[in-house]
């Protein structure tokens, strides 16, 4: 009875094919809309994380002030020195790498050819926390990082900018008013999570940089690499009450430096990243109910078209059951069609989308087996009224209906 039953349904959507179509309209926008967006939020967020942890994993950032760039009550804060660095390095349990950071900006120079730089004056500790590792070359000796000696690794975007053909290994750049050694060259990284080319770097000793470039002993950023097998929040309040002491803060006064966490940032990105998701495809949801009601609609019309349909059925015997689960699988039949249909408009944005958006290309099925799964209980909750009211008719009045 099931078999026959689906098969008069696909002969009943057969016999109007375009209204068919019109009446799951909605059923098709919701469901793409509804994929494509749990889809490529889950993608955003996956870069997200994936980019945030190109910053390095398990990595504490102090800087000071409270905040990016910002110093407390429109002071600024002092700078750091050397010394807290070994301070943290010598006194933190739990720190497997920690390096000073003296950041500044140059125009490098090779032959013709120009492009503007960051440099970061740091330590071997600095690559070893980050997890960045060299396609060519060596990192730095402990003679030249005491001495600071003009040496440099450069990223990816200067080789491709500076060194199209060449391996820039063991050649002489020049970096503002400075040549320096390129002894390694960088692994590609990308974009950073906060949006900075990572590949656009120089890395000096943090002796030359400060010598050659900032003309101070000032430490921008201390970089503290965490053992996995810690937890970050103790060896946070460690450093903190460390620092506290060393820039001689008293209890009643607030930090006057920030400690970010890498984990943090990534955790709140992809918090506010599902959040945003969620609310998008809450509102691309609403179709589903639209497209609900509009099955609801056909089929009661079609109801009103078969009365005299199924007046016969109910005279030769049909009960009310068989005709409630014809009219039912009629309205399943239609969503899960528009289900489908949805699917693969969802696959085709997705995949159209991906690629101009930057994002990874995702297909998750369980994903698309709860949109199908729904799209056909739409069909099962809205389509359960009209196939109600086609089982009560009396056969006698269904008859007579013109």
């Amino acid at each position: 009875m099931l078999w026959t039953t689906m098969t008069l349904a696909l002969r009943e959507i057969r016999r109007h094919v375009l209204r068919s179509v019109l009446t799951v309209l909605g059923i098709v926008i919701g469901v793409a809309a509804v994929v494509t967006m749990v889809t490529l939020g889950h993608a955003t967020s996956r870069s997200v994380q994936s980019q945030i942890s190109g910053l390095g994993s398990n990595l504490l950032t102090i800087l000071p002030g409270q905040g990016i760039g910002r110093g407390g009550g429109g002071v600024q804060p002092p700078p750091f020195k050397i010394e807290d660095v070994d301070a943290i390095r010598g006194q933190i349990g739990g720190a497997t790498a920690v390096a000073p950071e003296v950041q500044a900006t140059a125009t490098a120079i090779r032959n013709a050819a120009n492009w503007s730089v960051s440099i970061n004056g740091t330590t071997d500790d600095y690559l070893a926390g980050q997890q960045w590792s060299l396609v060519s070359g060596r990192t730095f000796t402990p003679a030249e990082e005491q001495a600071g000696k003009s040496v440099c690794i450069v990223g990816n975007t200067i080789k491709t900018n500076l060194y199209p053909d060449d391996d820039p290994v063991g050649t002489t750049l020049r970096i503002g008013n400075v040549s320096c050694e390129v002894i390694g060259l960088l692994k590609l990284r990308g974009q950073s999570g906060l949006g900075g080319d990572q590949d656009n770097t120089v890395i000096m000793p943090y002796k030359t940089v400060q010598r050659r470039f900032t003309g101070n002993r000032n430490v921008q950023f201390i970089m503290v690499a965490v053992d996995p097998r810690y937890e970050s929040a103790p060896i946070q309040n460690s450093i903190g009450r460390l620092l506290r002491e060393r820039r001689n803060i008293t209890a009643s006064k607030a930090d006057d430096f920030s400690i970010l966490d890498t984990k943090q940032i990534s955790d709140a990105l992809g918090s506010a990243t599902t959040q945003l998701t969620a609310v998008v495809t809450a509102v691309a949801a609403i179709s589903l109910l639209v497209g609900g009601i509009g099955i609801m609609n056909i089929m009661l019309v079609s109801v009103t078209e078969r009365t005299r349909e199924i007046g016969i059925r109910l005279a030769i015997g049909a009960v009310a059951g068989e005709v409630l689960l014809q009219f039912l699988v009629e309205a399943v039949a239609l969503a899960a069609l528009g289900g489908l249909i949805g699917l693969v408009l969802a696959f085709i944005a997705c995949f159209g989308l991906a690629i101009p958006l930057k994002l990874p290309f995702m297909w998750e099925p369980q994903i698309n087996l709860i949109a199908f799964g729904i799209s056909a209980l739409i069909g099962v909750v809205f389509g359960y009224f009209p196939a109600r009211r086609a089982a009560s008719l009396n056969p006698i009045d269904a008859l007579r209906h013109e």
